[in-house]
């Protein structure tokens, strides 16, 4: 080996030393950040059980307090509806604190098919009616999020965003989703299912967030959390 691939070979792996030295730090970096966001405070404009749950696995602990506000909804797109409600949501309870460091989350998921949305089923035979439509085929879950930042100087005071997932059912036989609803795990969820419970076995597939199927894009509300406190709105 010549002296000249020499250098090249020592360039290259004191390249990787160093990009591997960067990306480590940024992770810490992120990190950090989040830990800070955490305990700069956050609420969770919501009831959900699911969704606390998801801020807890990354290490936020909310404090929860449901909104309560008479939802208005303008649009029949279901991303345009999950947003207008999340924003609806957040900013009910924003406003009880106006000028404290804390980050006010409103959240809202829908089942659509066909461009149709489902909402919770109001009895059993709607429960059974919902999954019938759904199984042997694909439908979305879309859910909307708004994050307020109450304590913000900057001139932004929040974000709202849709994500969207594709879940695919396999078929199901009557039999077989009378004896899911009967489980009574259907009828406080939209859409008359939750992928995270017993419905799992009927999970053909998704494209896209899973969390996102179970009530929030965890991983995109901590990205946009970071994000905002990079750029100062938080």
């Amino acid at each position: 080996m010549n002296t000249e691939q020499t250098n090249i070979e020592q360039m290259n792996t004191e390249q990787t030393h160093t990009d591997q030295t960067n990306t480590e730090q940024m992770e810490m970096n992120q990190t950090k950040t989040l830990q800070m966001i955490a305990e700069s405070g956050i609420i969770l404009a919501s009831a959900s059980p699911r969704r606390r749950e998801l801020l807890q696995q990354v290490g936020i602990e909310p404090v929860v307090e449901p909104s309560h506000v008479e939802e208005i909804i303008t649009s029949t797109q279901p991303d345009q509806v999950v947003m207008e409600l999340s924003r609806q949501k957040a900013e009910d309870i924003a406003k009880l604190h106006c000028g404290e460091p804390v980050v006010v989350i409103g959240s809202d998921t829908v089942v659509a098919v066909d461009g149709m949305i489902l909402g919770k089923p109001g009895d059993r035979e709607d429960a059974i009616h919902m999954i019938e439509r759904l199984q042997g085929r694909e439908h979305q879950v879309y859910t909307g999020v708004t994050l307020v930042f109450c304590g913000n100087t900057a001139g932004v005071d929040g974000i709202t965003f849709a994500e969207r997932t594709d879940v695919h059912v396999y078929p199901m036989s009557r039999e077989q989703i009378e004896a899911y609803v009967d489980t009574g795990e259907p009828m406080d969820k939209a859409g008359a299912y939750g992928i995270q419970g017993r419905f799992a076995a009927y999970v053909q597939g998704i494209s896209g967030d899973y969390n996102n199927v179970v009530g929030l894009p965890v991983g995109r509300v901590c990205q946009e959390l970071m994000k905002a406190k990079a750029e100062g709105s938080l």
